[in-house]
């Protein structure tokens, strides 16, 4: 049996139809049982494809967290050196106040010799200032009971100076007492504190009284408030007001006036 064989040019011209028809270089291949194989390679080619591009993005991705990375070990380092410099400079201000608190400490130590002598002198004023301190304490009961004493006989005297014009008013001098009130829950004032007034009272008339030397405008209005909380303590529902004065201003006056304050007085001063 005799087998054809193919000429030289029909070789060469399978072979160019092979370079130059995909169509049938194709054909060829799966005649030659290569189809399978491209398919295989075709998919490993499309496997390594993706694989790429995975591993361009998270290249990519790992390379933004690099140079954010980067960037923040960046700011780290400078903050470090700004540290690091400021603590040069403590440990240079810090040895400063070193040599400061040695010469300070020998100072004191000196001082404190000097303080030690100086106790001992201390120690002896205080018993001379303890004994002073009772000296005084005793001095100053004695002067305030003269100046209270004083003070009531001065509030006699200017009232026997005026009682005339007092007992124009129906007011019998000698019968004027004085009347204290503390008000120790601070219903009225700050707690404990303490007013006085002169009272006269008779069967037809009931009269709160101020006597002092000089009487300005707040003066006034002081006594006033007085006589308001005088009312209500002691249960006066009825009442004149005066004050008795050696030297009153014009503006006190006035405002007396107007609180229906009866005024006893010897002269108006400006």
């Amino acid at each position: 049996m005799s087998v054809e064989l193919l000429s030289k040019e029909e070789k060469l011209r399978i072979l160019r139809t092979i370079e130059v028809d995909e169509e049938f270089r194709r054909a060829l291949m799966g005649a030659l049982g290569y189809g399978e194989l491209l398919k295989r390679m075709s998919d490993i080619l499309e496997e390594l494809r993706k694989l790429r591009e995975d591993f361009n993005r998270r290249s990519f991705e790992h390379d933004k967290r690099f140079e954010v990375l980067e960037e923040e070990l960046k700011r780290l380092r400078e903050d470090f050196n700004k540290l690091y410099q400021k603590s040069l400079e403590h440990d240079k201000r810090f040895e400063a106040i070193e040599r400061e608190l040695l010469e300070h400490s020998k100072i004191l130590q000196e001082h404190s010799k000097i303080l030690q002598e100086h106790s001992k002198i201390l120690q002896e004023h205080s018993k001379r200032i303890e004994e002073l301190t009772k000296a005084v304490g005793e001095l100053k009961a004695a002067v305030g009971s003269i100046g209270r004493r004083m003070g009531r006989d001065l509030e006699k005297l200017i009232l026997n100076i005026y009682r005339d014009a007092i007992e124009r008013f129906g007011i019998d001098v000698e019968r004027i007492e004085k009347r204290s009130f503390r008000d120790y829950d601070g219903k009225y004032l700050q707690k404990g504190a303490k007013i006085e007034l002169d009272i006269y009272m008779s069967n037809n008339v009931t009269y709160l009284i101020e006597v002092k030397s000089f009487v300005d405008e707040d003066d006034v209005e002081w006594f006033n408030t007085k006589c308001w909380i005088f009312a209500r303590e002691f249960g006066i529902g009825s009442y004149r007001k005066m004050i008795v004065a050696v030297n009153v201003t014009k503006e006190a006056l006035e405002r007396a006036k107007e609180l229906g304050i009866d005024v006893v007085y010897g002269s108006i001063v400006d």
